[in-house]
Protein backbone atom coordinates (compact mmCIF):
# COMPACT_ATOMS: atom_id res chain seq x y z
CA UNK A 1 0.00 0.00 0.00
CA UNK A 2 1.26 3.45 -0.78
CA UNK A 3 -0.02 6.96 -0.94
CA UNK A 4 -0.20 8.62 -4.34
CA UNK A 5 3.33 9.65 -5.25
CA UNK A 6 4.07 13.34 -5.28
CA UNK A 7 7.43 13.49 -7.01
CA UNK A 8 6.63 11.88 -10.34
CA UNK A 9 3.65 13.79 -11.59
CA UNK A 10 0.98 12.14 -9.46
CA UNK A 11 -0.61 14.71 -7.17
CA UNK A 12 -1.19 13.86 -3.53
CA UNK A 13 -4.66 14.01 -2.09
CA UNK A 14 -4.96 16.05 1.12
CA UNK A 15 -7.43 13.61 2.69
CA UNK A 16 -5.16 10.72 1.80
CA UNK A 17 -2.20 12.53 3.36
CA UNK A 18 -4.15 12.99 6.60
CA UNK A 19 -5.12 9.32 6.57
CA UNK A 20 -1.51 8.22 6.02
CA UNK A 21 -0.22 10.54 8.74
CA UNK A 22 -2.78 9.23 11.23
CA UNK A 23 -2.02 5.65 10.30
CA UNK A 24 1.70 6.18 10.93
CA UNK A 25 1.01 7.66 14.37
CA UNK A 26 -1.21 4.71 15.25
CA UNK A 27 1.49 2.30 14.13
CA UNK A 28 4.22 3.98 16.15
CA UNK A 29 2.08 3.55 19.28
CA UNK A 30 0.44 0.20 18.58
CA UNK A 31 3.63 -1.56 17.39
CA UNK A 32 5.60 -1.19 20.65
CA UNK A 33 2.45 -2.01 22.65
CA UNK A 34 2.02 -5.26 20.72
CA UNK A 35 5.72 -6.05 21.17
CA UNK A 36 5.61 -5.48 24.94
CA UNK A 37 2.35 -7.40 25.40
CA UNK A 38 3.69 -10.55 23.75
CA UNK A 39 7.21 -10.27 25.20
CA UNK A 40 5.90 -9.92 28.77
CA UNK A 41 2.90 -12.29 28.55
CA UNK A 42 3.40 -15.17 31.03
CA UNK A 43 2.90 -18.83 30.19
CA UNK A 44 2.64 -18.84 26.40
CA UNK A 45 4.00 -22.38 26.31
CA UNK A 46 6.83 -21.74 23.83
CA UNK A 47 10.60 -21.30 24.38
CA UNK A 48 11.71 -17.82 25.44
CA UNK A 49 13.45 -17.25 22.09
CA UNK A 50 10.21 -18.09 20.27
CA UNK A 51 8.21 -15.74 22.49
CA UNK A 52 10.60 -12.85 21.84
CA UNK A 53 10.54 -13.60 18.12
CA UNK A 54 6.74 -13.56 18.24
CA UNK A 55 6.90 -10.10 19.83
CA UNK A 56 9.27 -8.89 17.11
CA UNK A 57 7.07 -10.28 14.34
CA UNK A 58 3.99 -8.63 15.89
CA UNK A 59 5.85 -5.31 15.87
CA UNK A 60 6.83 -5.85 12.22
CA UNK A 61 3.27 -6.71 11.19
CA UNK A 62 1.92 -3.52 12.77
CA UNK A 63 4.67 -1.44 11.16
CA UNK A 64 4.12 -3.10 7.77
CA UNK A 65 0.35 -2.57 7.82
CA UNK A 66 0.55 1.03 9.05
CA UNK A 67 3.83 1.88 7.25
CA UNK A 68 5.06 3.46 10.48
CA UNK A 69 8.54 2.94 9.02
CA UNK A 70 9.44 2.40 5.36
CA UNK A 71 8.68 -1.22 4.49
CA UNK A 72 12.32 -2.09 3.80
CA UNK A 73 13.43 -0.49 7.07
CA UNK A 74 10.94 -2.65 8.97
CA UNK A 75 12.33 -5.70 7.16
CA UNK A 76 15.80 -4.83 8.47
CA UNK A 77 14.41 -4.07 11.93
CA UNK A 78 13.26 -7.67 12.45
CA UNK A 79 16.62 -9.48 12.15
CA UNK A 80 18.33 -6.63 14.02
CA UNK A 81 16.00 -6.98 17.02
CA UNK A 82 16.32 -10.77 16.85
CA UNK A 83 20.06 -10.41 17.45
CA UNK A 84 19.71 -7.69 20.10
CA UNK A 85 17.20 -9.74 22.13
CA UNK A 86 19.22 -12.94 21.95
CA UNK A 87 16.93 -14.91 19.63
CA UNK A 88 19.84 -15.86 17.36
CA UNK A 89 23.28 -14.73 16.17
CA UNK A 90 23.89 -12.15 13.46
CA UNK A 91 25.14 -14.68 10.89
CA UNK A 92 21.94 -16.72 11.19
CA UNK A 93 19.64 -13.70 11.37
CA UNK A 94 20.91 -12.19 8.12
CA UNK A 95 21.63 -15.40 6.18
CA UNK A 96 18.30 -15.09 4.34
CA UNK A 97 19.53 -11.92 2.62
CA UNK A 98 21.93 -14.14 0.63
CA UNK A 99 19.27 -16.70 -0.32
CA UNK A 100 19.36 -17.62 -4.05
CA UNK A 101 15.88 -16.14 -4.52
CA UNK A 102 17.33 -12.73 -3.59
CA UNK A 103 19.50 -13.03 -6.71
CA UNK A 104 16.52 -14.17 -8.76
CA UNK A 105 14.92 -10.85 -7.72
CA UNK A 106 18.05 -8.90 -8.68
CA UNK A 107 18.49 -10.57 -12.07
CA UNK A 108 14.86 -10.27 -13.10
CA UNK A 109 14.68 -6.64 -11.91
CA UNK A 110 17.74 -5.73 -14.02
CA UNK A 111 16.19 -7.39 -17.08
CA UNK A 112 12.94 -5.49 -16.54
CA UNK A 113 14.85 -2.23 -16.10
CA UNK A 114 16.58 -2.83 -19.44
CA UNK A 115 13.26 -3.50 -21.19
CA UNK A 116 11.89 -0.25 -19.78
CA UNK A 117 14.99 1.90 -20.25
CA UNK A 118 15.62 1.02 -23.89
CA UNK A 119 11.97 1.28 -24.93
CA UNK A 120 11.43 -2.37 -25.85
CA UNK A 121 8.39 -2.73 -23.58
CA UNK A 122 6.95 0.51 -24.96
CA UNK A 123 7.47 -0.68 -28.55
CA UNK A 124 5.67 -3.97 -27.85
CA UNK A 125 2.76 -2.09 -26.28
CA UNK A 126 2.36 0.44 -29.09
CA UNK A 127 2.69 -2.25 -31.77
CA UNK A 128 -0.15 -4.29 -30.30
CA UNK A 129 -2.49 -1.33 -29.80
CA UNK A 130 -1.76 0.05 -33.29
CA UNK A 131 -2.53 -3.29 -34.95
CA UNK A 132 -5.13 -3.44 -37.76
CA UNK A 133 -7.29 -5.74 -35.60
CA UNK A 134 -8.04 -2.86 -33.23
CA UNK A 135 -9.22 -0.57 -36.01
CA UNK A 136 -11.72 2.05 -34.87
CA UNK A 137 -13.37 -0.11 -32.19
CA UNK A 138 -13.27 1.29 -28.67
CA UNK A 139 -13.89 -2.21 -27.31
CA UNK A 140 -11.03 -3.80 -29.27
CA UNK A 141 -8.74 -0.98 -28.23
CA UNK A 142 -9.58 -1.69 -24.59
CA UNK A 143 -9.05 -5.44 -25.04
CA UNK A 144 -5.65 -4.89 -26.69
CA UNK A 145 -4.70 -2.33 -24.04
CA UNK A 146 -5.66 -4.72 -21.23
CA UNK A 147 -3.91 -7.71 -22.84
CA UNK A 148 -0.69 -5.77 -23.42
CA UNK A 149 -0.65 -4.43 -19.86
CA UNK A 150 -1.19 -7.89 -18.35
CA UNK A 151 1.41 -9.48 -20.64
CA UNK A 152 4.09 -6.90 -19.84
CA UNK A 153 3.32 -7.28 -16.14
CA UNK A 154 4.23 -10.97 -16.37
CA UNK A 155 7.85 -9.83 -16.64
CA UNK A 156 7.98 -6.23 -15.36
CA UNK A 157 6.86 -4.79 -12.05
CA UNK A 158 3.18 -3.90 -11.83
CA UNK A 159 4.04 -0.30 -10.99
CA UNK A 160 6.49 0.14 -13.90
CA UNK A 161 3.98 -1.38 -16.32
CA UNK A 162 1.21 0.94 -15.13
CA UNK A 163 3.50 3.97 -15.24
CA UNK A 164 4.40 3.13 -18.85
CA UNK A 165 0.85 2.45 -20.08
CA UNK A 166 -0.77 5.33 -18.17
CA UNK A 167 0.42 8.19 -20.44
CA UNK A 168 -0.66 6.28 -23.54
CA UNK A 169 -4.11 5.71 -22.07
CA UNK A 170 -4.41 9.39 -21.17
CA UNK A 171 -3.35 10.43 -24.69
CA UNK A 172 -6.01 8.16 -26.21
CA UNK A 173 -8.69 9.54 -23.89
CA UNK A 174 -7.66 13.12 -24.64
CA UNK A 175 -8.21 12.54 -28.37
CA UNK A 176 -11.57 10.83 -27.84
CA UNK A 177 -12.61 13.56 -25.41
CA UNK A 178 -12.08 16.38 -27.90
CA UNK A 179 -15.49 15.62 -29.36
CA UNK A 180 -17.16 13.83 -26.43
CA UNK A 181 -15.80 15.41 -23.24
CA UNK A 182 -19.28 16.01 -21.79
CA UNK A 183 -20.66 12.70 -23.01
CA UNK A 184 -21.68 10.28 -20.23
CA UNK A 185 -20.61 7.33 -22.38
CA UNK A 186 -17.13 8.84 -22.78
CA UNK A 187 -16.76 9.44 -19.04
CA UNK A 188 -17.72 5.83 -18.34
CA UNK A 189 -15.27 4.59 -20.98
CA UNK A 190 -12.49 6.76 -19.55
CA UNK A 191 -13.12 5.36 -16.08
CA UNK A 192 -13.05 1.81 -17.44
CA UNK A 193 -9.82 2.29 -19.42
CA UNK A 194 -8.02 3.76 -16.41
CA UNK A 195 -9.15 0.94 -14.10
CA UNK A 196 -8.15 -1.57 -16.78
CA UNK A 197 -4.63 -0.15 -16.57
CA UNK A 198 -4.12 -0.81 -12.87
CA UNK A 199 -6.23 -3.97 -12.54
CA UNK A 200 -4.71 -5.80 -15.51
CA UNK A 201 -1.19 -4.89 -14.31
CA UNK A 202 -1.92 -6.30 -10.84
CA UNK A 203 -3.50 -9.48 -12.23
CA UNK A 204 -0.85 -9.99 -14.92
CA UNK A 205 1.87 -10.02 -12.29
CA UNK A 206 0.46 -13.24 -10.84
CA UNK A 207 1.25 -15.22 -14.01
CA UNK A 208 4.98 -15.87 -13.52
CA UNK A 209 7.15 -16.28 -10.42
CA UNK A 210 8.98 -13.04 -11.29
CA UNK A 211 5.85 -11.03 -12.16
CA UNK A 212 5.34 -9.61 -8.68
CA UNK A 213 7.25 -9.97 -5.38
CA UNK A 214 4.50 -11.94 -3.53
CA UNK A 215 4.99 -14.80 -6.00
CA UNK A 216 8.67 -15.15 -5.18
CA UNK A 217 7.89 -14.82 -1.49
CA UNK A 218 5.45 -17.72 -1.76
CA UNK A 219 7.90 -19.83 -3.78
CA UNK A 220 10.77 -19.04 -1.42
CA UNK A 221 8.87 -19.71 1.80
CA UNK A 222 7.43 -22.99 0.49
CA UNK A 223 10.95 -24.08 -0.40
CA UNK A 224 12.55 -22.97 2.87
CA UNK A 225 9.81 -23.90 5.36
CA UNK A 226 8.07 -26.84 3.69
CA UNK A 227 10.66 -28.31 1.32
CA UNK A 228 8.34 -27.81 -1.67
CA UNK A 229 9.95 -26.67 -4.95
CA UNK A 230 7.78 -25.07 -7.63
CA UNK A 231 9.43 -24.82 -11.05
CA UNK A 232 8.98 -21.78 -13.28
CA UNK A 233 6.87 -23.64 -15.83
CA UNK A 234 4.84 -25.30 -13.07
CA UNK A 235 3.92 -21.91 -11.64
CA UNK A 236 2.88 -20.63 -15.07
CA UNK A 237 0.81 -23.75 -15.74
CA UNK A 238 -1.54 -23.09 -12.83
CA UNK A 239 -1.24 -19.28 -12.51
CA UNK A 240 -1.81 -18.27 -16.14
CA UNK A 241 -5.39 -19.63 -16.08
CA UNK A 242 -6.01 -17.42 -13.03
CA UNK A 243 -4.70 -14.43 -14.99
CA UNK A 244 -6.70 -15.22 -18.14
CA UNK A 245 -9.99 -15.80 -16.33
CA UNK A 246 -9.62 -12.76 -14.08
CA UNK A 247 -8.57 -10.45 -16.93
CA UNK A 248 -11.52 -11.79 -18.93
CA UNK A 249 -13.83 -10.93 -16.04
CA UNK A 250 -12.34 -7.42 -15.88
CA UNK A 251 -13.01 -6.91 -19.59
CA UNK A 252 -16.58 -8.21 -19.37
CA UNK A 253 -17.50 -6.27 -16.23
CA UNK A 254 -15.65 -3.01 -16.79
CA UNK A 255 -15.08 -2.58 -20.50
CA UNK A 256 -17.79 -4.31 -22.51
CA UNK A 257 -20.83 -2.39 -21.16
CA UNK A 258 -19.02 0.94 -21.61
CA UNK A 259 -17.25 0.47 -24.95
CA UNK A 260 -20.04 -0.56 -27.28
CA UNK A 261 -20.92 3.04 -28.22
CA UNK A 262 -17.30 4.25 -28.47
CA UNK A 263 -15.86 4.56 -31.98
CA UNK A 264 -12.34 5.85 -32.45
CA UNK A 265 -11.82 8.78 -34.78
CA UNK A 266 -8.94 9.05 -37.23
CA UNK A 267 -7.06 11.33 -34.81
CA UNK A 268 -7.26 8.76 -32.02
CA UNK A 269 -5.92 5.97 -34.23
CA UNK A 270 -3.20 8.32 -35.47
CA UNK A 271 -1.99 9.24 -31.98
CA UNK A 272 -1.11 5.60 -31.22
CA UNK A 273 0.65 5.26 -34.57
CA UNK A 274 2.60 8.45 -33.87
CA UNK A 275 3.81 7.05 -30.55
CA UNK A 276 5.07 3.97 -32.39
CA UNK A 277 6.64 5.91 -35.27
CA UNK A 278 8.59 8.12 -32.85
CA UNK A 279 10.46 5.04 -31.64
CA UNK A 280 11.93 4.47 -35.11
CA UNK A 281 13.37 1.11 -36.19
CA UNK A 282 14.41 -1.53 -33.67
CA UNK A 283 17.65 -0.35 -32.05
CA UNK A 284 20.78 -2.34 -31.26
CA UNK A 285 20.03 -1.96 -27.55
CA UNK A 286 16.52 -3.36 -27.98
CA UNK A 287 17.88 -6.34 -29.91
CA UNK A 288 20.39 -6.97 -27.14
CA UNK A 289 17.62 -6.86 -24.53
CA UNK A 290 15.62 -9.35 -26.60
CA UNK A 291 18.63 -11.69 -26.70
CA UNK A 292 19.23 -11.51 -22.94
CA UNK A 293 15.54 -11.85 -22.16
CA UNK A 294 15.17 -14.79 -24.57
CA UNK A 295 18.14 -16.61 -23.03
CA UNK A 296 16.76 -16.12 -19.53
CA UNK A 297 13.22 -17.26 -20.31
CA UNK A 298 14.59 -20.29 -22.18
CA UNK A 299 16.70 -21.26 -19.16
CA UNK A 300 13.71 -20.73 -16.86
CA UNK A 301 11.40 -22.91 -18.93
CA UNK A 302 13.80 -25.60 -20.13
CA UNK A 303 13.73 -27.72 -16.92
CA UNK A 304 9.96 -28.03 -17.11
CA UNK A 305 10.08 -28.94 -20.79
CA UNK A 306 12.84 -31.50 -20.19
CA UNK A 307 10.80 -32.99 -17.37
CA UNK A 308 7.83 -33.42 -19.70
CA UNK A 309 9.99 -35.11 -22.37
CA UNK A 310 12.41 -37.13 -20.22
CA UNK A 311 10.62 -37.46 -16.89
CA UNK A 312 11.40 -35.80 -13.59
CA UNK A 313 13.87 -38.48 -12.45
CA UNK A 314 16.07 -38.41 -15.58
CA UNK A 315 19.72 -37.60 -14.84
CA UNK A 316 19.76 -34.77 -17.41
CA UNK A 317 16.85 -33.02 -15.67
CA UNK A 318 18.45 -33.32 -12.23
CA UNK A 319 21.81 -32.15 -13.58
CA UNK A 320 20.33 -29.11 -15.32
CA UNK A 321 18.36 -28.11 -12.22
CA UNK A 322 21.54 -28.35 -10.14
CA UNK A 323 23.68 -26.33 -12.57
CA UNK A 324 21.16 -23.73 -13.75
CA UNK A 325 18.58 -22.99 -11.04
CA UNK A 326 16.24 -20.08 -11.68
CA UNK A 327 18.42 -17.59 -9.81
CA UNK A 328 21.43 -18.42 -11.99
CA UNK A 329 19.30 -18.15 -15.14
CA UNK A 330 18.22 -14.65 -14.12
CA UNK A 331 21.81 -13.61 -13.39
CA UNK A 332 23.01 -15.02 -16.74
CA UNK A 333 20.50 -12.79 -18.54
CA UNK A 334 21.31 -9.76 -16.41
CA UNK A 335 25.08 -10.18 -16.86
CA UNK A 336 24.65 -10.53 -20.63
CA UNK A 337 23.26 -7.00 -20.62
CA UNK A 338 26.58 -5.74 -19.23
CA UNK A 339 28.48 -7.65 -21.96
CA UNK A 340 26.39 -6.97 -25.08
CA UNK A 341 27.64 -3.74 -26.69
CA UNK A 342 25.56 -0.94 -28.14
CA UNK A 343 28.59 0.85 -29.60
CA UNK A 344 31.95 -0.96 -29.46
CA UNK A 345 33.94 2.12 -30.42
CA UNK A 346 32.56 4.09 -27.48
CA UNK A 347 32.60 1.10 -25.11
CA UNK A 348 28.86 1.56 -24.60
CA UNK A 349 26.95 -1.46 -23.31
CA UNK A 350 23.29 -2.36 -22.96
CA UNK A 351 23.29 -2.01 -19.18
CA UNK A 352 25.42 0.18 -16.94
CA UNK A 353 25.81 -0.18 -13.20
CA UNK A 354 24.47 3.34 -12.77
CA UNK A 355 21.19 2.27 -14.37
CA UNK A 356 21.17 -1.11 -12.64
CA UNK A 357 21.18 0.70 -9.30
CA UNK A 358 17.72 2.07 -10.14
CA UNK A 359 16.02 -1.27 -9.50
CA UNK A 360 13.83 -1.54 -6.42
CA UNK A 361 16.34 -2.55 -3.76
CA UNK A 362 13.71 -1.90 -1.09
CA UNK A 363 11.63 -4.84 -2.34
CA UNK A 364 14.73 -7.05 -2.18
CA UNK A 365 15.36 -6.07 1.44
CA UNK A 366 11.67 -6.54 2.21
CA UNK A 367 11.78 -10.09 0.87
CA UNK A 368 15.00 -10.83 2.76
CA UNK A 369 13.51 -9.64 6.04
CA UNK A 370 10.35 -11.67 5.56
CA UNK A 371 12.30 -14.80 4.67
CA UNK A 372 14.59 -14.29 7.68
CA UNK A 373 11.62 -14.09 10.04
CA UNK A 374 10.09 -17.19 8.47
CA UNK A 375 13.28 -19.18 8.93
CA UNK A 376 13.70 -18.02 12.54
CA UNK A 377 10.07 -18.81 13.33
CA UNK A 378 10.68 -22.33 12.07
CA UNK A 379 13.99 -22.87 13.91
CA UNK A 380 12.79 -21.46 17.27
CA UNK A 381 9.55 -23.48 17.30
CA UNK A 382 7.35 -20.39 17.00
CA UNK A 383 5.80 -21.59 13.74
CA UNK A 384 4.92 -24.94 15.28
CA UNK A 385 3.41 -23.41 18.42
CA UNK A 386 1.47 -20.75 16.51
CA UNK A 387 0.32 -23.26 13.93
CA UNK A 388 -0.99 -25.66 16.57
CA UNK A 389 -2.82 -22.83 18.33
CA UNK A 390 -4.50 -21.61 15.13
CA UNK A 391 -5.21 -25.17 13.97
CA UNK A 392 -7.18 -25.74 17.18
CA UNK A 393 -9.50 -22.92 16.08
CA UNK A 394 -10.22 -24.80 12.81
CA UNK A 395 -10.01 -28.45 13.90
CA UNK A 396 -11.90 -29.87 10.92
CA UNK A 397 -10.91 -27.33 8.28
CA UNK A 398 -8.78 -29.63 6.11
CA UNK A 399 -7.16 -28.53 2.87
CA UNK A 400 -10.30 -26.90 1.48
CA UNK A 401 -11.09 -24.98 4.65
CA UNK A 402 -7.57 -23.64 5.15
CA UNK A 403 -7.32 -22.69 1.48
CA UNK A 404 -10.55 -20.71 1.80
CA UNK A 405 -9.36 -19.01 5.00
CA UNK A 406 -5.90 -18.00 3.81
CA UNK A 407 -7.01 -16.91 0.35
CA UNK A 408 -9.46 -14.58 2.11
CA UNK A 409 -6.75 -13.40 4.50
CA UNK A 410 -4.46 -12.57 1.59
CA UNK A 411 -7.16 -10.65 -0.30
CA UNK A 412 -8.32 -8.69 2.76
CA UNK A 413 -4.82 -7.80 3.93
CA UNK A 414 -3.83 -6.69 0.41
CA UNK A 415 -6.36 -3.86 0.76
CA UNK A 416 -4.73 -2.64 3.99
CA UNK A 417 -1.02 -3.32 3.38
CA UNK A 418 1.34 -3.54 0.43
CA UNK A 419 1.09 -6.77 -1.55
CA UNK A 420 4.63 -7.72 -0.55
CA UNK A 421 4.02 -7.09 3.14
CA UNK A 422 0.71 -8.97 2.95
CA UNK A 423 2.48 -12.02 1.51
CA UNK A 424 5.23 -11.81 4.15
CA UNK A 425 2.56 -11.85 6.86
CA UNK A 426 0.04 -14.40 5.56
CA UNK A 427 2.12 -17.03 3.72
CA UNK A 428 4.29 -18.13 6.71
CA UNK A 429 1.14 -18.38 8.80
CA UNK A 430 -0.57 -20.51 6.15
CA UNK A 431 2.40 -22.89 6.05
CA UNK A 432 2.64 -23.14 9.85
CA UNK A 433 -1.08 -23.79 10.36
CA UNK A 434 -1.24 -26.39 7.59
CA UNK A 435 1.77 -28.25 8.97
CA UNK A 436 0.28 -28.20 12.48
CA UNK A 437 -2.97 -29.58 11.06
CA UNK A 438 -1.07 -32.41 9.38
CA UNK A 439 -1.92 -31.43 5.80
CA UNK A 440 0.16 -30.21 2.88
CA UNK A 441 0.80 -26.45 3.09
CA UNK A 442 0.92 -26.18 -0.71
CA UNK A 443 -2.70 -25.17 -1.37
CA UNK A 444 -3.18 -22.75 1.57
CA UNK A 445 0.19 -21.08 0.89
CA UNK A 446 -0.45 -20.69 -2.85
CA UNK A 447 -3.92 -19.29 -2.18
CA UNK A 448 -2.47 -16.79 0.30
CA UNK A 449 0.27 -15.83 -2.17
CA UNK A 450 -2.11 -15.13 -5.04
CA UNK A 451 -4.65 -13.50 -2.74
CA UNK A 452 -2.00 -11.02 -1.62
CA UNK A 453 -1.79 -9.73 -5.21
CA UNK A 454 -5.36 -8.45 -5.21
CA UNK A 455 -5.93 -5.00 -3.70
CA UNK A 456 -8.41 -3.48 -6.17
CA UNK A 457 -10.58 -1.34 -3.89
CA UNK A 458 -8.68 1.79 -2.86
CA UNK A 459 -6.17 4.22 -4.39
CA UNK A 460 -3.85 3.46 -1.46
CA UNK A 461 -4.09 -0.32 -1.89
CA UNK A 462 -1.43 -0.50 -4.64
CA UNK A 463 0.80 1.96 -6.53
CA UNK A 464 -1.01 1.14 -9.84
CA UNK A 465 -4.33 2.14 -8.22
CA UNK A 466 -2.80 5.40 -6.99
CA UNK A 467 -1.43 6.19 -10.45
CA UNK A 468 -4.73 5.78 -12.29
CA UNK A 469 -6.72 7.53 -9.56
CA UNK A 470 -4.58 10.62 -10.17
CA UNK A 471 -5.99 10.86 -13.72
CA UNK A 472 -9.24 12.37 -12.45
CA UNK A 473 -11.23 9.88 -14.53
CA UNK A 474 -11.84 7.41 -11.65
CA UNK A 475 -14.25 8.40 -8.85
CA UNK A 476 -13.34 6.80 -5.54
CA UNK A 477 -16.80 5.24 -5.29
CA UNK A 478 -16.36 3.53 -8.66
CA UNK A 479 -12.98 2.11 -7.65
CA UNK A 480 -14.40 0.73 -4.40
CA UNK A 481 -17.50 -0.70 -6.08
CA UNK A 482 -15.66 -2.43 -8.92
CA UNK A 483 -12.79 -3.40 -6.62
CA UNK A 484 -15.10 -5.32 -4.30
CA UNK A 485 -16.57 -7.23 -7.24
CA UNK A 486 -13.14 -8.10 -8.62
CA UNK A 487 -11.83 -9.09 -5.18
CA UNK A 488 -14.69 -11.58 -4.90
CA UNK A 489 -14.18 -12.89 -8.44
CA UNK A 490 -10.42 -13.16 -7.93
CA UNK A 491 -10.93 -14.97 -4.63
CA UNK A 492 -13.21 -17.56 -6.23
CA UNK A 493 -10.91 -18.08 -9.22
CA UNK A 494 -7.86 -18.47 -6.97
CA UNK A 495 -9.50 -20.96 -4.61
CA UNK A 496 -10.94 -23.11 -7.41
CA UNK A 497 -7.71 -23.12 -9.42
CA UNK A 498 -5.47 -23.89 -6.44
CA UNK A 499 -7.70 -26.71 -5.20
CA UNK A 500 -7.89 -28.25 -8.68
CA UNK A 501 -4.19 -27.82 -9.49
CA UNK A 502 -2.77 -28.53 -6.03
CA UNK A 503 -2.83 -32.34 -6.19
CA UNK A 504 -1.05 -32.23 -9.57
CA UNK A 505 1.70 -29.93 -8.23
CA UNK A 506 2.80 -32.22 -5.41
Amino acid sequence: MTGAPTGDGVPADTGEERFNSGRVRVGLILGPVAFAAIALWPGLGVPREAQMLGAIIALMIVFWVTEALPLAATALLGPTLAVLFGVTGARTAFAAFADPIIFLFIGSFILAEAMFAHGLARRLAYSAIASPWVGASGFRLGVAYCAVTATLSLWMSNTATTAMMFPLGLAILTEIGRQRAEDTAFRQYAMALMLLTSYSASVGGMGTPVGTPPNLIGVGLLRELAGIDIAFTTWMAFALPVVIVTVGAIVLILLYPRARSITLGADTVAIVRQHLDRLGPLTRAERNVLVAFGVTVTLWMLPGLLQIVLGGTHVAVRRFNALVPESIAALVGALLLFLLPIDRARQSFTMTWERAQRIDWGIILLFGGGLAMGQLADSTGLSKGMGEWVAQMFPDAGTVGLTLVFAAAGVILSEAASNTAAANIVVPMAIAVAQAAGISPLEPALAATLGASMGFMMPVSTPPNAIVYSSGHVPIGAMIRHGVVLDVIGYVVIVVTVLLAGPMLR
